[in-house]
């Protein structure tokens, strides 16, 4: 089995478990910022599954521009265009977009100080925005697939996902991927997402009583 196989593998477990939610989360977005079909949404790192998601569910097709290194897999929904672009170094002007929605990235973005400046680019360029990311409360690791992985420290870590994880098993990673990995994906805690998005409020996604996800929202 090569990597490619392998990496779909995982991601279809993935998508699997955590698809449920995805309805529930896309209409609170539209009912808290009033999406509409003028507004103008900036997509980072996000896919047209979304928007075909909200197609399906009869709401309205906004102005959305996704920005994302990797090119959309088959054609974009109507009024959906496609951006090559770096998170951290938006090509857009100040105030460009009204609102930005980020699903499940920033968390990806831990080397070097990204997040950081992840987060700065949005607030630069969108009145408002949405910020979902994983909660580093919940036991559940979401990208290895795992309990209790993000807890562990980085040296101890490195080496867990490798031989602990479904994650490990399938890709089969050598130690040097395990590394960067691991330093890559950082799951952030609340007291850090408010730090980098100041004036938001932090809504919690639960799963059997347990905080799954947080999103910093301002509307």
């Amino acid at each position: 089995m090569d990597t490619r196989g392998r990496a779909m593998d995982v991601h279809a477990l993935y998508e699997r478990i955590f698809r449920l939610f995805r309805p529930r989360r896309l209409r609170t977005f539209y009912r808290l910022f009033g999406i509409a079909e003028s507004t103008r949404v900036l997509d980072l790192g996000g896919t047209p599954y979304w928007w075909r998601l909200a197609a399906e569910l009869g709401l309205p097709a906004p102005r959305v521009t996704i920005l994302n290194l990797d090119p959309p897999a088959g054609p974009l929904p109507p009024g959906v265009r496609w951006v090559r672009g770096d998170g951290c170094a938006l090509p857009f002007e100040n105030g460009s977009f009204d609102v930005a929605l980020s699903n499940s990235v920033i968390e990806h973005l831990h080397t070097s100080g990204n997040q950081a400046r992840f987060a700065a680019e949005i607030q630069r360029v969108a009145k408002r925005w949405w910020v979902q990311t994983p909660d580093f409360r919940f036991p559940i690791e979401p990208h290895y697939l795992a309990p209790l992985i993000h807890w562990l420290p980085l040296g101890v870590r490195r080496h867990a996902i490798r031989w602990c994880t479904p994650w490990g098993w399938i890709e089969r990673p050598d130690a040097g991927r395990c590394q960067r990995v691991a330093r890559e994906i950082r799951i952030l805690r609340r007291s850090e997402l408010r730090r980098l998005f100041p004036g938001s409020k932090i809504l919690v996604e639960c799963l059997l009583g347990l905080p799954k996800s947080m999103i910093a929202a301002r509307w």
